[in-house]
């Protein structure tokens, strides 16, 4: 199996590599790595293999062109991020509802979303999200992924980062906060336009 003959090349080193050159093949290599993973966000969210496997090329897809545009740093935890945003929408096409919730609730109203704008604008809002969390200080941004992305506990994040459980408390509590602000500034802004 080509990929094989990558195994000592990190995830990074492949990224800076595509980044360097523009090759997909280093995406290639990267998202085979990754496969099972989103086969398993995708199953987890949509409960039907075959739609699940066509979410995974719809996501190999998607990443293909992100990553064309933004430089992104954690490659495992934005890729989850990437995939379970995409199944959200996929859910939410198919049921014609607003069916999940967004994990810290920053961006979700109490009552049931059924108008259309609605559902559009908790749409723009996760991308808003996506694209705040990547402009938190890399400790928040790695603290928040893994606690509401990945559902780690305070301890895990602090065995996993190394960061003792008062700074992982105050990265997390910080970075919560500097996202929602984040978000309600990039709101406004469009509020204005």
């Amino acid at each position: 199996m080509k990929a094989d003959k990558y195994q000592h090349i990190t995830d990074q080193e492949l990224l800076e590599q595509f980044y360097a050159d523009h090759n997909n093949e280093w995406l290639g290599i990267l998202l085979q790595r990754y496969t099972l993973l989103l086969l398993g966000v995708s199953m987890k969210y949509l409960k039907n293999e075959e739609e699940a496997k066509d979410s995974v090329q719809q996501i190999f897809l998607k990443v293909i062109q992100e990553l064309q545009k933004y430089k992104v740093e954690y490659f495992k935890s934005w890729l989850y991020m990437v995939a379970k945003n995409h199944c959200l929408m996929k859910l939410r096409e198919k049921q014609g509802k607003l069916t999940a919730e967004i994990n810290d609730k920053l961006a979700a109203r109490p009552e049931e979303e059924t108008d259309r704008n609605a559902m559009l604008q908790n749409d723009h809002t996760l991308e808003l999200m996506e694209l705040s969390l990547k402009e938190l200080n890399p400790e928040q941004q790695q603290c928040v992924t893994l606690f509401y992305l990945h559902k780690k506990s305070y301890q895990e994040v602090s065995d996993e980062t190394g960061y003792n459980m008062l700074q992982v408390k105050s990265y997390i509590q910080n970075g919560k906060r500097n996202l929602k602000l984040l978000i309600e500034k990039k709101l406004q802004d469009k509020a204005k336009r």
